[in-house]
């Protein structure tokens, strides 16, 4: 392998470097919306109803006997296999919901995962339903925030048995509402009003979601989106939390808003890691993100189109209210059965969604297979190697020939000495003469670079990995090896060093140590460089890889060590039916011999 060869890896492997630090410190912008969000504000009506504010009084009710805070309010009880919670009467608020299947650390006795959670606690986080008052209806008579509903007592939500909640105006309208959930994280609210007074009334139904503050977890990490994310007729749009809060200020209400008029069919929320909380309307609706400075508070709207309801008449609108798990499977469901449109790209697929979506279905259905994902991921490097043999067989093949050409291009060195002009002449000359092409080793390198960045997209944002464990001491695949050097992986009475110290990096684990160990012995099997400066550059550089991705999630380092040891066992038999035996294991005792013989 000559110097051109060589300068092609080391400047992939010095790519790889600049592309992470170039990520970290300038992240992809957001995508922006289709519609412009100037044009759309302008089509809004000026006699449009506003929402109840979230930094104000609430829309009054007819009962002067308002609870003050959640924790006063009656409650209905949620009871599902999969979650559990309840509902305040207090506005009708579905604001407190906890996942059954998912705990905040690996520990059997940590607490479940928590969703959402009722006004008074830390980082308050709920869904609100309701009716804006508009032509003949007065801001007094349709139910707000405070409104007490009432509901029947003791009553639980479970799949197989809904709620009703009523409330009359005393001014001749009944308003209703009914809400069921599925097996899984799917709530469906029917909001229906009934008039029977003498005159018409014009109402506007909606429902948001309102955030206080920001999540508590929140990662700030440049490969994961954490915030807003809605689909508005077929356009994603994500922003993070400090992008809402720099929207336009809405003059009429003082927050921070962006809307999009979305015609057919489309969903607004917000989403965490692997959590999502997300409105899905039945039809065309008005999407707004608003962000009240005032009180720290994120609000994502649905609000429906206006509901002109003639005396002795009702009528009802529908959404569905989506908090819960991400899992890929569970929301694919409800994409391509229950007809929300786009809801597997609530899933941050990245710039590389072309390859980051096929290798995770492929990966789950590897898991599915096996029982088990560490499995599955070595399962799936195999699978790329077997799609990626063609090219690997004429890299290693090429290689293989360079070796045998080596004490050839010995020999130019001497005949040409510091003449580097007509070094080159003469090994592209030989190259040529043996029909041999040195670029041909960096094309597997080149193609395993698109691969690791979506793999480790993959396992960093999908639930799946998430608490995945894997053999022995590795008992979640997206966290780094917990094991260390320093209390010699376990043997000694004292814990590792705490996950992103400083000691946790240089204390490294057992798995980066087996992948350096694995990028060494590949090494081995390649032609050395000529340049002194080159040979000492790829000498460290399994080591410097080593400790880079030491603090990397295991599954990712699995994933490399699987693709060494391939790699490496491909090239040396390749090699060897070629003609070429290579003795890595002699060379390898051979210069400690040697090493050992100087010292003495």
């Amino acid at each position: 392998m000559d110097n051109q060869n060589k300068n092609l890896i080391l400047a992939t492997a010095l790519s790889f470097v600049v592309i992470l630090v170039w990520f970290l410190l300038f992240p992809p912008p957001d995508r922006a919306p289709t519609t412009d969000v100037a044009e759309q504000s302008e089509q809004i009506e000026a006699a449009d109803p506003a929402l109840p504010r979230a930094d104000g009084p609430a829309a009054s009710t007819a009962s002067t006997d308002i609870a003050a805070t959640d924790a006063d309010a009656p409650r209905i009880q949620i009871d599902t296999p999969r979650v559990s919670g309840s509902i305040s009467l207090l506005g009708g608020r579905i604001d407190d919901l906890s996942l059954k299947d998912y705990r905040v650390s690996i520990d059997e006795d940590s607490d479940n995962v928590t969703v959402l959670k009722p006004v008074g606690s830390s980082s308050a986080y709920y869904a609100l339903f309701g009716w804006a008052a508009s032509t003949g209806v007065d801001a007094t008579a349709v139910p707000g925030p405070d409104t007490i509903w009432e509901g029947v007592e003791g009553q639980t939500l479970t799949p197989s048995s809904p709620v009703t909640l009523t409330w009359d105006n005393g001014a001749g309208l009944l308003f209703e509402r009914t809400i069921a959930v599925d097996e899984d994280f799917m709530f469906t609210v029917s909001q229906s009003v009934t008039n029977a007074g003498n005159g018409e009334a014009t109402l506007r139904p909606y429902g948001l979601l309102r955030r206080h503050g920001e999540p508590e977890n929140l990662k700030d990490f440049f490969i994961l989106h954490e915030g807003l994310v809605r689909m508005s007729d077929g356009a994603l749009q994500e922003a993070d939390y400090g992008k809402i809060a720099d929207f336009p200020v809405d003059d009429r209400e003082g927050a921070a808003a962006e809307r999009v008029e979305v015609a057919e069919n489309g969903w607004i929320g917000f989403t965490d890691h692997y959590w999502m909380a997300t409105l899905v309307p039945q039809n065309g609706f008005r999407s707004t993100a608003k962000y009240f400075s005032g009180r720290d508070i994120y609000q994502a709207e649905a609000v429906s189109g206006l509901q002109t309801i003639a005396p002795g008449e009702s009528a009802t609108v529908e959404t569905r209210l989506f908090a819960g798990a991400k899992e890929w499977e569970t929301i694919r469901h409800y994409q391509n059965d229950e007809g929300v449109e786009g809801f597997v790209d609530s899933i941050d697929w990245g710039w590389f969604f072309f390859l980051t979506k096929p290798i995770f279905a492929v990966l789950h259905w590897l898991n599915q297979l096996i029982g088990n994902m560490g499995w599955a991921i070595i399962g799936l490097t195999v699978l790329i190697k077997i799609i990626l043999f063609p090219l690997a067989y004429k890299s290693y093949s090429s290689m293989a020939k360079m070796k045998e050409l080596q004490p050839e291009m010995e020999k130019l060195k001497e005949r040409t000495g510091d003449d580097r002009q007509k070094l080159q002449q003469e090994m592209m000359a030989l190259y040529k003469k043996e029909k041999v092409n040195p670029a041909a080793g960096c094309l597997p390198i080149l193609m395993q670079i698109p691969i690791f960045f979506s793999l480790y997209k993959v396992i960093f944002v999908t639930l799946e990995l998430r608490h995945a464990p894997w053999i022995g001491w590795i008992r979640d695949l997206s966290a780094p090896d917990p094991s260390s050097i320093y209390n010699l992986f376990g043997l000694l009475p004292w814990g590792p060093p705490e996950t992103g110290t400083i000691m946790a990096t240089v204390f490294i684990g057992l798995l980066p140590i087996i992948l350096g160990i694995s990028m060494w012995l590949q090494q081995k099997l390649n032609p050395a460089p000529a340049d002194p400066t080159q040979q000492m550059i790829f000498a460290w550089m399994p080591w410097v890889f080593m400790f880079m991705l030491g603090g990397f999630a295991s599954g990712l380092v699995v994933y490399w060590i699987a693709n060494n040891t391939i790699t490496f066992t491909q090239q040396y038999l390749i090699m060897r039916s070629h003609g070429y035996k290579p003795d890595v294991f002699g060379n390898i005792l051979g210069s400690f011999r040697r090493k050992s013989r100087d010292e003495t």
